[in-house]
């Protein structure tokens, strides 16, 4: 038990002979190593709470304002780690409604799979990591070799596994192989086999139910109130996904519904989250369909001023030698004006605002980070609960460290 650092004068208010002060976190492994969060405790049962946000501090928006806007997704997909490519996707996609740039319909359905892949990949990673917070670790062992297939497909098209560079400012960096096609397809036909015997493993366990229903629980109001979004909102039961109220990627031209909640408990937000998953499915098997009916080889939009031409072209072409230069050089200028896009994130609504003043870097920027307003309902959510429930509750939110502080 420790009494010292953190906000002391938020502390003192809660000081009382009868309770006693706990450090969840930041060395707990269910904090991840970054969340402090200090407790009032009467016995087992939380009387107050004060969070400490941010212990990584490495200033995403501002190391942007000084890099080329093609530069920047080194940044974002380390955002959240979990779900890279829908992060890069996000910010190329403001990028572009700021240029005025509109990608071929093949592109955006290719997006889509990479983005709903990537939404799967999160997923997964938090309901499995729940069932170890709540004693089950089975769920996490076994459905780890379907993040595996995610990321071999990423690898398949990018090279990369984790922060996946295969997105471009007006689509890819290259169009899907037939191998990755067919390491797709593998996917789609593997993993309701795997989502079908992890729901069983969980969804009506008595010990899981336990832990799980009644915990951590907000209500529609308050959530909105803090401005939740995504997965833990929707579980308090509003019906608000971004792909649906302002649809991009040509998300329109796909049937899914949207998994709603109840309580909004730790319980609900598991399951939301396994039956997005399933629509996550449905979504890519349309995709697919609608890809390989049209032709190959359409992978970007035709912008020479921000795709890179193809390197013979470059040795025997002056035009595609210069936009080569341009823009490795970081010279290709976007327009002046500002712009808010926002694309339905695997935690939330993740928007990026941009300011341009029309030169070679980002004027402002700003990035909407959904973590970072999980953690602020964080101690509300947990008080009059037990501390075992504290652990289970931070997991159901899915806090990404990165999306605490850019």
């Amino acid at each position: 038990m420790i009494t010292t650092g953190g906000n002391k004068q938020e502390i003192d208010h809660m000081d009382n002979d009868h309770l006693t002060t706990l450090n969840l976190g930041p060395t707990h492994p269910a904090t991840h190593g970054v969340f402090q969060n200090i407790l009032k405790m009467d016995g087992e049962r939380i009387v107050d709470a004060v969070p400490t946000v941010g212990y990584i501090h490495r200033a995403f928006e501002k190391i942007a304002e000084r890099r080329a806007f093609y530069q920047i997704t080194t940044l974002t997909d380390r955002m959240n780690y979990c779900s890279a490519p829908l992060n890069n996707m996000g910010w190329h996609m403001t990028v572009e409604k700021l240029a005025g740039i509109e990608l071929p319909k093949r592109v955006e359905y290719m997006r889509v799979v990479i983005m709903e892949l990537s939404r799967i990949a999160d997923h997964l990673i938090c309901n499995s990591i729940l069932g170890v917070d709540a004693g089950a670790f089975t769920g996490f062992l076994y459905i780890m070799q379907s993040r595996e297939q995610i990321y071999e497909i990423f690898e398949e098209i990018c090279g990369a596994r984790l922060t996946t560079n295969m997105g471009r400012i007006g689509g890819f960096e290259r169009d899907f192989n037939d191998i990755a096609m067919r390491k797709i397809d593998k996917f789609l036909a593997d993993y309701p086999a795997v989502l079908t015997e992890f729901e069983n493993l969980f969804n009506r366990n008595r010990i899981f139910m336990d832990r799980t229903i009644g915990t951590g629980g907000i209500t529609a109001e308050r959530a909105l109130n803090y401005g939740f979004t995504g997965p833990n909102l929707r579980a308090a039961g509003v019906d608000y996904d971004v792909r649906v109220t302002s649809p991009y990627s040509s998300y329109q031209d796909f049937d899914f519904t949207i998994p709603i909640g109840i309580n909004g408990d730790t319980y609900d937000r598991f399951m939301v989250r396994n039956k997005e998953m399933w629509e996550s499915l449905s979504i890519i098997r349309q995709a697919m369909e609608k890809i390989k009916a049209l032709p190959k080889g359409v992978f970007h939009a035709e912008v020479p001023d921000f795709y890179l031409p193809p390197k013979e072209d470059v040795y025997s072409q002056m035009e595609a030698l210069i936009y080569h230069f341009k823009i490795v050089m970081g010279e290709t200028e976007i327009p002046k004006g500002e712009v808010y896009h926002s694309i339905e994130g695997a935690n939330g609504e993740l928007g990026y605002y941009l300011v341009s003043d029309g030169g070679r870097t980002p004027y402002r920027l700003h990035f909407r980070r959904p973590c970072f307003i999980y953690y602020q309902a964080y101690p509300e959510m947990i008080k009059g609960q037990l501390i075992s429930d504290a652990v289970v509750t931070m997991s159901s939110l899915n806090l990404i460290a990165g999306e605490m502080d850019a």
